[in-house]
């Protein structure tokens, strides 16, 4: 396994000019085994600048070990990385110097005061004087925090905790902004919230950002997507390209025998279906016109059945067979 390193070392000092670049992040072929355990195997995407790109996956797909190789905590085993043009095995420091990471876990001290744990991370990057107190000012503003600024960390909701995280993150204006599972934990009015604020980034200061999430929602929000599932990705592209691939309308019927009824209904009408979690799944056109056949024909046979346009969650199934969660990716970790 390659050399690993602690979040903490990740603060460094500011880098200074920013390249233009084609791609703000490229991975080509990477893999990565935890003992013979094999993670990510052959990922290849790249992130253009200015997107919000995300890696959407559930839980041991391979997210979070990707995430820690691109802001240089892991070193992968095979294939190459790159970062705001970077080589993240063999330029790790100055790869560091380009990126802001925000850590799923919790890295605040809780008994400082919001200004001082802005100033502490500053000091961490090297900054110093009115260059510091500048941005800390300026970043107070930005994320609504400048009246908590003499609050202690312990005081504040988990929502302004990752306003706080968030500026810290961009103290030193990276060029790349890594975020793993950001929102983990928050109600749904602080994680609308706290998106606005990436949004803004994005809009505003042409930052691009890179975030894992397992959520459908956040995916909904993203430019571009990655959706990996053991250690593959599985389908990538706009969520709105992602699901028109699917096309149509996605038939979900709920049966006592769902393997006799998908067998019936693919030798009557001659159409596909499979059986998801003890329902029967089509993906057809015009899927409320077969409904009206399907209900004439199997009428005893239905106990409930819904049509719906494609979603990331579709998607998902269209390409892997089964859900988004099931009892092996919810016991393994991310």
């Amino acid at each position: 396994m390659g050399e690993a390193v602690s979040e903490e070392s990740v603060s460094v000092p500011s880098a200074s000019g920013n390249p233009q670049l084609l791609s703000a992040i490229e991975v080509s072929h990477l893999g990565f085994s935890y003992g013979s355990k094999q993670a990510l195997n052959g990922v290849t995407f790249s992130v253009q600048e200015n997107w919000i790109f995300g890696l959407l996956g559930p839980n041991g797909g391979g997210k979070t070990t990707l995430f820690r190789i691109l802001c240089t905590l892991l070193v992968p085993d095979r294939g190459g990385a790159k970062v705001a043009g970077l080589d993240v095995r063999e330029n790790r420091e100055e790869v560091r110097r380009r990126i802001g990471v925000v850590f799923q876990s919790n890295s605040l001290d809780l008994e400082l005061t919001v200004g001082e744990n802005l100033f502490s991370q500053g000091h961490l990057y090297g900054l110093r004087g009115p260059t510091l107190a500048e941005r800390v000012h300026h970043l107070l503003d930005r994320f609504g925090l400048r009246d908590r600024r003499a609050d202690r960390v312990r005081t504040l909701s988990g929502g302004l905790r990752r306003r706080l995280e968030l500026a810290k993150g961009l103290l030193h204006q990276p060029q790349v902004l890594m975020l793993d599972e950001p929102t983990l934990g928050l109600d749904p009015a602080a994680r609308r919230e706290f998106w606005r604020y990436l949004s803004l980034l994005r809009e505003q200061e042409q930052m691009t950002i890179l975030v894992t999430t397992h959520l459908m929602e956040e995916a909904e929000r993203c430019d571009h997507l990655a959706i990996l599932n053991e250690g593959l990705i599985v389908a990538s592209g706009s969520p709105l390209d992602l699901k028109n691939k699917i096309g149509g309308d996605v038939i979900i019927i709920q049966t006592r025998d769902p393997q006799t009824l998908r067998e019936q209904i693919e030798e009557k009408f001659e159409l596909q279906a499979t059986v998801i979690d003890g329902t029967v799944r089509m993906e057809l056109q015009q899927g409320h016109k077969f409904v009206t056949e399907l209900m004439e024909s199997y009428s005893d046979r239905v106990e409930a059945v819904t049509v719906g346009k494609p979603t990331l969650e579709d998607v998902f199934i269209h390409e892997t067979g089964h859900r988004f969660w099931d009892e092996k990716n919810e016991a393994d970790g991310g």
